[in-house]
């Protein structure tokens, strides 16, 4: 009718920005409604799933890796050499190949020159062994009758506990059988050795060819990582620096470990030379090498340079004195002269060395003990100049 008044039409409420609008059945949520936590914990676990694969290829992959780590510290190590021969009109690959092959000749001399003392101590291993069965024999008969006590009470016990746990006597017409122990098969050894030796031998034949190509070929891979970052100039440049950076602190922490070493090997030879023990060139040799390793170089050292010296003379006080002067000098240098040489960007805390070294060890048993200390370098260079991983740069600086 046309008397009648229509009703103004009600207007919807308008979500507030505290409340959200409410959504139609069927209707699809909004994309920030749907991402939230689950993302983070999904994302959280997807790295925990790639970490632990990257450390079971590490594990599985080792007989690869380990040759190419090494060709490529190596190439490090060997660089500036090379950079200085070219300076003087050598063409890089035939001064690669000198370099490498004066260095593999030398060892190789010298390990034939240390054979002779290999076999001297091989000899007196039996000569040791008696004077160390003397010398504990000698002690327990002039032990207190306490120990001896305790020694007859357990001798007791054993033999109690043999008696009961005896088998019943055997029945008449009854064979007995009797288990006895294979004699040691020497001959099993030394075809597992010779084995481990073919397989060191073909592995030190790749690090080498792989070291040499990196060093005749220069900087081409500097080059090419360069130009696959991007067409932008100041992503280059920045590139540039940061392989610069990395190269200049992997190459100082190398050659620095290399004289620190060589060092100790010395001063290690000359102390033992002047003390009296023998095959003293060799056990020098020793000190230098298992100097790489922190913490547990020294005390492998130490603790192999008091047996020696025990089998030897037969004296704690001998005992003290050498295995003291071998542990003086790593000590020295661990606390002096490394600190002094290394860049303040490569210093590393204890904490995180030791960590290391645990880890790589787990991962690659002895080669990761020597191997901890460069991968660490190599890691922190490369975390220190990439954002993301600037944080964890951090936690293993000093």
């Amino acid at each position: 009718m046309s008397g009648e008044r229509v009703p103004a039409p009600v207007p919807l409420p308008t979500p507030t920005p505290h409340e959200p609008a409410s959504v139609e059945p069927g209707a699809r949520a909004s994309e920030p409604a749907a991402a939230g936590v689950p993302v983070g914990v999904r994302s959280a676990a997807l790295t925990i799933i790639a970490i632990l694969a990257l450390i079971l290829v590490l594990q599985y992959a080792q007989a690869m890796i380990i040759p190419i780590v090494l060709g490529v510290l190596i190439s490090y190590a060997l660089y500036p050499v090379v950079t200085a021969l070219t300076r003087m009109r050598i063409p890089r690959p035939i001064a690669a190949g000198v370099l490498l092959i004066t260095l593999v000749g030398g060892g190789g001399l010298l390990l034939y020159q240390l054979r002779f003392q290999a076999q001297a101590i091989a000899e007196q291993l039996p000569d040791g062994a008696r004077r160390l069965r003397r010398t504990i024999e000698t002690n327990r008969q002039g032990s207190g009758s306490t120990i001896g006590q305790v020694q007859q009470a357990a001798t007791e016990l054993e033999r109690a506990a043999d008696n009961a746990g005896s088998a019943p006597a055997a029945r008449s017409g009854v064979q007995r059988v009797q288990v006895e122990t294979a004699p040691i098969d020497i001959s099993q050894y030394i075809v597992y050795g010779s084995l481990g030796l073919a397989a060191a031998a073909g592995q030190l034949v790749l690090v080498l060819f792989l070291s040499y190509f990196l060093l005749a070929s220069g900087d081409m891979y500097r080059r090419k990582m360069v130009k696959i970052v991007g067409p932008s100039l100041a992503q280059k440049r920045v590139t540039v620096q940061i392989l610069q950076e990395i190269d200049r602190q992997i190459e100082s922490y190398l050659l620095v470990q290399i004289g620190t070493s060589a060092l100790v090997g010395v001063a290690s030879w000359l102390a033992f030379v002047a003390l009296g023990l023998h095959q003293a060139a060799m056990w020098g040799l020793l000190a230098g090498v298992f100097n790489s390793i922190p913490y547990f170089g020294p005390v492998i050292v130490t603790c192999s340079i008091a047996l020696i010296t025990f089998l030897q003379f037969g004296t704690l006080e001998m005992v003290l004195i050498i295995a003291g002067a071998a542990l003086a000098i790593t000590t020295l240098e661990g606390l002096l002269l490394t600190p002094l040489l290394s860049s303040r960007a490569a210093r590393m805390n204890a904490v995180a060395v030791f960590v290391g070294l645990i880890f790589w060890g787990w991962v690659w048993e002895v080669w990761g003990l020597l191997l901890a200390v460069p991968m660490l370098v190599v890691i922190k260079s490369v975390c220190d100049h990439v954002d993301e991983f600037k944080g964890f740069g951090e936690l293993l600086g000093d």
